[in-house]
């Protein structure tokens, strides 16, 4: 087994070719910090926008070494942190026009790949869920009955019988389904988009790490940068920028990939459709057929390190790859022998409200995307796309969006948010095993830590 290497979509791949370090002062109109889906989408929209703009995007070591490269490969059309939360302050048909734009950002990815000709294994089958224990099964039913109240909304409610039809995954009691979402490689994305990018003249410098982000200026390990227009685009890399320490919290989430799995595995499982899979845990499992008959599954081993560290080369302890193997024969025990070809660890944005923001301070020049929570595959698009607007200033239906500009308090210092953090994840397991046991309510240890992280 692999462990590391920074992820299983980028060792298929293979790693980029090295692209040059930026020294000495420069200017420009626009500088991108993180080479990223963000950066890279916001680079793509504004320059087919304003092709004479000057734009350059600053990575600290090389495109999608981060989230873009290393997550599960779902592009579906979730708002980060749920709609309920913009209602009281924007009114529900704004709620509604921010879902409408998240569907349609799906099919604005798929799109792109096809103009640009881009292979990234897309097969858009949609979101699937499942239940499997009476607690998680309240939970599915609720979910579909508040789904089904909105307008652009289009989930819709499977039964045991009908969920097994569609992917069979044991003991399933309902699932929930949407068709607004794809599997895709996400490694074959982010490096064809990049070099969309490079073709439109948009300039990336890899191994350039910028350590401070102030008004229309960027400083790095070897040189300055001066721009009208800053966007930072750094996810769970934020931390590590001068004054940001606890704007996000970088949340660690660890994947594995089985080896190929034959054709019989799949005829007994009937998982064929490109669906990306997903459960009504707490500690929430994430999962897709790979193009080649892989399964890549994910979920959280280590949630949070000490002083918002970050991981670097995707290393994931044993007791991690343990845990997923286990999810992953609890929902099909036929893969019971399957080996484990790799595994590998990311970080992630997560903001105190868990919800994520896209933003622009005239003033400064400084804009910014991010806070996605592991829901940034299809988001970063539509904050590049937003970017973009909001850089030519531009007063347009994505500028008006709910998140637009969105706000929230910092992050607790330490040791207390490492404290909050792994004892809440720890609570989280705690309410799986308890409803595990056949509950048929929501464990009230997850409503309270629902309460504590802000989630609620």
């Amino acid at each position: 087994m692999i462990n590391g290497h920074v992820s299983h979509w980028w060792e298929r791949l293979g790693l980029p070719t090295s692209r040059e370090t930026l020294r000495g002062s420069h200017a420009f109109d626009v500088a991108i910090v993180g080479a990223g889906f963000t950066g890279l989408w916001a680079a793509y929209y504004l320059k087919q926008a304003a092709p004479s703009l000057r734009i350059a995007i600053l990575e600290q070591r090389h495109i999608g070494y981060g989230a873009s490269g290393r997550n599960g490969g779902w592009l579906t059309n979730t708002i980060t942190g749920g709609r309920e939360q913009y209602l009281k302050s924007h009114g529900r048909q704004a709620v509604d026009d921010f879902q409408l734009a998240m569907n349609q950002t799906i099919d604005e990815v798929v799109r792109f790949c096809a103009a640009e000709n881009i292979d990234a294994d897309i097969l858009q089958g949609g979101e699937f869920e499942v239940a499997y224990n009476p607690a998680q099964e309240a939970r599915l039913r609720a979910f579909v009955t508040a789904e089904q109240s909105w307008e652009h909304s289009t989930v819709q409610l499977l039964e045991s019988s009908e969920a097994a039809q569609q992917i069979n995954v044991a003991g399933t009691l309902a699932a929930a389904w949407h068709p607004h979402a794809a599997r895709i490689q996400p490694a074959k994305l982010v490096s064809g988009l990049a070099q969309a990018v490079e073709s439109l003249g948009v300039e990336i410098f890899e191994s350039t790490r910028v350590t401070e982000i102030s008004s229309h200026r960027l400083d790095f390990a070897g040189g300055t940068v001066t721009a009208d227009f800053i966007i930072r685009a750094t996810e769970g890399f934020t931390a590590g920028i001068k004054g940001h320490k606890r704007l996000w919290l970088p949340m660690n989430s660890s994947m594995i990939a089985t080896e190929p799995l034959d054709a019989s595995f799949w005829d007994e499982v009937n998982w064929k459709n490109g669906e990306v899979l997903g459960d009504f845990a707490h500690v929430y499992m994430y999962a897709q057929r790979t193009a080649d008959d892989r399964i890549a599954i994910g979920g959280r081993g280590v949630p949070y390190k000490f002083g918002s560290r970050t991981d670097l080369d995707g290393m994931t302890p044993a007791v991690t790859v343990n845990g997923l193997q286990e999810i992953l024969q609890r929902l099909f025990p036929q893969a019971k022998q399957a080996a484990i070809a790799h595994a590998w660890s990311g970080v992630l944005g997560v903001p105190r409200d868990w919800a994520a923001t896209v933003g622009m301070d005239p003033r400064t020049g400084i804009g910014w995307a991010g806070g996605y929570v592991g829901t940034g595959v299809a988001t970063t698009n539509l904050a590049g796309r937003t970017l973009r607007d909001l850089v030519l200033g531009q007063n347009t239906a994505l500028t008006n969006l709910p998140w637009v500009n969105h706000k929230v308090r910092q992050w607790e210092p330490e040791p207390l948010r490492w404290m909050a953090t792994t004892g809440l994840y720890a609570a989280y397991g705690m309410a799986d095993r308890a409803e595990s046991k056949g509950g048929t309510k929501t464990s009230a240890i997850a409503h309270l830590a629902d309460l504590v992280t802000g989630k609620r």
